[in-house]
């Protein structure tokens, strides 16, 4: 990537004004200068995605859906297995990044893999139920991240599988037994960073994620920010079942 690129996305990041009258208008407008270069610059920022995607197992025939999917990028990560799906569907709010996603489908045969133009909040697919629903690194710009939470598990099956990858602080005290614990600097300078960009890094993701699903697995780790040395920021990788209604 070029540092031409690196620094169209630095100035989104950082300087550009995030304006608009809602959050669909917010996203609109920060994602819109820097749609063609998203994926290569999130690729070293968002870690634990590949991981996370290619841990979880597809379903024949299943419905899969991707909340906050932004460019679609996701779902190579599970390419090879995309055919053995029914469907799939990445809902988001900015059309700039869905029109990269639409490219990336068409480009790649995958006739049954839609982009959605909707509210992760709001949003059901006309399937009724389906089988996964994913979060990689969107609940942290969803205002109402409860809401999303819940929507998808107003759409998963009993026995479904709901998975996060997202940036995140802890509490102040461990909230569940093994919780990682960090310190105030980096409780404190993380969310400041990246409220910025209207990131919102939450210390309530895991306790709600936990107490809504069935835990089967889950990873906190600390990733490299580009152009930012020395200190980390925290990641978790989550996946759970729904509990039987």
């Amino acid at each position: 990537m070029s540092l031409f690129s690196d620094l169209k996305i630095l100035y989104h990041l950082a300087l550009h004004p995030v304006r608009g009258s809602d959050h669909g208008e917010r996203m609109e407008n920060f994602y819109a200068g820097q749609a063609d270069a998203y994926d290569e610059f999130r690729k070293r920022l968002l870690q634990g995605r590949e991981e996370l995607y290619r841990s979880i197992d597809v379903p024949t025939g299943g419905v899969w859906v991707d909340l906050g999917g932004g460019t679609g990028a996701n779902m190579e990560f599970i390419a090879d297995r995309i055919p053995q799906l029914r469907k799939a569907y990445v809902v988001d709010l900015s059309p700039s990044l869905l029109q990269v996603a639409s490219a990336r489908f068409s480009q790649l045969g995958w006739d049954h893999v839609e982009p959605i133009a909707a509210d992760a909040t709001q949003w059901q697919p006309p399937e009724r139920q389906v089988d996964v629903v994913t979060f990689s690194y969107s609940l942290t710009m969803i205002p109402d991240w409860f809401g999303a939470i819940d929507n998808a598990l107003r759409m998963l099956k009993p026995g479904g599988i709901l998975a996060a990858v997202d940036f995140y602080v802890s509490r102040k005290y461990a909230s569940f037994p093994g919780a990682a614990r960090h310190g105030w600097f980096t409780r404190t300078f993380w969310p400041a960073w990246f409220a910025m960009d209207n990131v919102f890094l939450s210390g309530d993701h895991l306790p709600y994620l936990l107490s809504r699903t069935e835990l089967l697995r889950l990873h906190e780790h600390r990733a490299k920010v580009p152009y930012i040395p020395l200190i980390r920021v925290p990641y978790y990788q989550f996946v759970g079942r729904k509990l039987s209604d």
